[in-house]
């Protein structure tokens, strides 16, 4: 349900919002929240991958799901489960919809958790922290949320453009295909 939040944003601007005032006590339970939920998110979008990703990857004709469930057996195989779970928490889509496929690309369940909550912590705790840390080192701070929030999106969809980018390119490159997809020469 959360695959449109805009979680880089949200979190930095909360560990922003939850700098403390002169004299008052610094709470930040943000950073337990944001932790809980990015694991227990991953592991959510995990389990209905496992259970019923692999049938519905035999099953579709959706060209684009397919090629999809190809990148992202790639990006597994290029990376390795570990390396590759942890960096997808970094990037905004890809957070997203690698939990299902690696479910349905038969990633081993302790080897996801394991990995999952790796990146989760590095990536939920990290991104809350650097607000607090810039939201207590700039006094007023409250008065450049919208451009701070606006750099944000624009540094978070830097690598999903930039791999748009490179997919047109390729597609470009590669020639004319035909019908079945193959390249006409």
């Amino acid at each position: 349900m959360g695959f449109f939040l805009p979680g880089d944003s949200l979190l930095f601007t909360a560990g922003l919002l939850c700098t403390a005032h002169a004299g008052d006590k610094v709470h930040l339970p943000l950073v337990l929240v944001a932790a809980a939920g990015a694991v227990g998110g991953a592991q959510t979008g995990f389990w209905p991958g496992r259970r019923g990703g692999r049938a519905l990857l035999a099953r579709t004709t959706n060209r684009h799901l397919l090629e999809e469930a190809a990148r992202a057996r790639r990006f597994l195989a290029r990376y390795g489960h570990g390396r590759a779970i942890v960096l997808a928490r970094f990037v905004p889509v890809v957070r997203t919809v690698l939990n299902p496929l690696a479910g349905a690309l038969d990633v081993p369940a302790g080897t996801f958790a394991l990995w999952q909550v790796t990146g989760g912590l590095l990536w939920a705790v990290g991104v809350a922290v650097a607000g607090y840390l810039l939201g207590s080192s700039i006094s007023g701070v409250d008065r450049y949320l919208l451009p701070i929030g606006e750099v944000i999106v624009v540094v978070s969809l830097a690598p999903v453009a930039l791999e748009v980018r490179r997919g047109r390119r390729a597609g470009v490159s590669s020639g004319p295909r035909d019908r079945d997809g193959a390249v006409d020469r």
